[in-house]
């Protein structure tokens, strides 16, 4: 075969440090878009941006040439330098991250939870949220080492 083929889709979430709640509403927009366009510049084709005041979701296509932890580490660097200039000059994001694939039939359902994030944590923190995308995913980890 001539040619590679890839669509690998990716749910990504991490948040920021200590959860401060740094991601006010008049600057989501402009965040998110600025992390949309670290992802396309990376030929990580984005397909949904969202989240609030301590934490985001991103969903993109990895590039097939692309390592996805390098796509994290860019995303996660890129940002938060325009975070310190354009947020607060005290933020920084969280050390780890999940990272989840995603069923391409499950695409408009993740894009859609990405979506109605400020409904998801009128009930909810994000601790809870992402310890059950972790139980969902089936990974097991050890609360000491998660939060930062």
């Amino acid at each position: 075969m001539p040619q590679s083929f890839a669509r690998v889709l990716v749910h990504l979430v991490f948040s920021t440090k200590n959860r401060e709640p740094f991601i006010a509403p008049t600057v989501r927009d402009r965040l998110f878009a600025y992390l949309a366009g670290i992802l396309n510049e990376l030929d990580c084709q984005a397909i949904a941006v969202g989240g609030v005041a301590d934490h985001v979701h991103l969903l993109f296509a990895l590039a097939k040439t692309l390592p996805l932890c390098k796509a994290v580490e860019e995303v996660k660097k890129g940002s938060s330098k325009w975070a310190k200039e354009n947020v607060h000059p005290s933020f920084f994001w969280q050390n780890g991250y999940g990272v989840f694939s995603v069923s391409p039939s499950n695409e408009a359902q993740v894009a859609a939870y990405i979506a109605d994030q400020e409904k998801h944590h009128t009930a909810r923190t994000f601790q809870e949220e992402f310890r059950e995308l972790l139980r969902k995913h089936g990974i097991q980890w050890d609360d000491r080492y998660v939060w930062d």
